[in-house]
């Protein structure tokens, strides 16, 4: 089996996008249902600044079709305001409440700011209280977490590849991942570039890893672009040809393939 390719954009509502992404004319409240249509995740920023209410996860629930799935990013007061030291409870609550999204939810990004450095026992005493049976990554600005890599993979958390025009991604060790969480940021993408990521995604997935890949939000609409290419990139990809049906039409699989159900609150 091959692992899945959830490729998108992070966020949805975006007004700047009609007229390139969207209808000129489509509502607001239309938007998700419209993107979820193209695209078979969406990396959600709302939930870093805001507690969505088990009310606004329903909606988004009936908004996206069975297979679609959500990345959520953590709330800051985890990762900016309590630095994860003594995080574990409200991460908890918040990891309860997103699994109330059940077979919809995918990963869930704790992204550290640049000013947190290195430091193994803060790292391992927060995953230490982080509930099991929820897909996880961490982004971490501060280049002294590159020696935290080792701990991630024996805890099951992914490492989340993040580049932008300053940081392109260089080194790749994306195979070594328990799944692929990638996030890029750079403002134009030609086809080398797009090409190069394409393969890293294609051996991933012949090795049974599921990627979740995000670009970023820009007022142009490119990210949608960028996301439609790289998934025609893809699933053409030699690599890929284990997912498809004998006649090269690529298979879609029908819900994410969990190791483990998120728990039930």
């Amino acid at each position: 089996m091959a692992g899945t390719p959830y490729v998108g954009t992070s966020g949805f509502a975006y007004p700047e996008w009609k007229g390139t992404f969207y209808p000129a004319t489509i509502r607001q409240k239309d938007m998700l249902s419209y993107y979820a249509e193209r695209f078979g995740s969406v990396e959600i920023n709302y939930t870093f600044r805001k507690d969505p209410t088990e009310e606004v996860l329903a909606r988004w629930c009936a908004s996206v079709p069975d297979s679609f799935v959500f990345a959520l990013k953590a709330p800051q007061r985890v990762t900016h305001w309590m630095r994860l030291a003594g995080a574990g409870e409200v991460a908890s609550a918040f990891l309860r409440k997103a699994g109330t999204l059940g077979d919809r939810l995918g990963p869930v990004l704790f992204q550290c700011p640049p000013t947190l450095p290195f430091d193994g026992p803060l790292l391992e005493a927060f995953l230490a209280d982080v509930p099991a049976g929820f897909r996880i990554a961490f982004e971490f600005r501060h280049p002294s977490w590159t020696q935290a890599r080792p701990m991630l993979r024996s805890k099951g958390v992914a490492w989340c590849h993040a580049e932008t025009d300053q940081q392109p991604t260089s080194e790749w060790e994306g195979t070594n991942e328990p799944f692929l969480y990638l996030r890029l940021r750079r403002t134009a993408y030609p086809a080398g570039a797009m090409r190069i990521w394409a393969d890293r995604i294609g051996s991933a997935l012949a090795q049974d890893l599921d990627v979740f890949c995000y670009f970023k939000h820009e007022e142009r609409g490119a990210g949608p672009a960028f996301a439609r290419r790289l998934l025609g990139l893809t699933e053409s990809a030699p690599s890929a040809s284990a997912n498809t049906t004998p006649s090269g039409s690529a298979i879609r699989v029908p819900t994410p393939p969990w190791s483990v159900s998120p728990p039930t609150p």
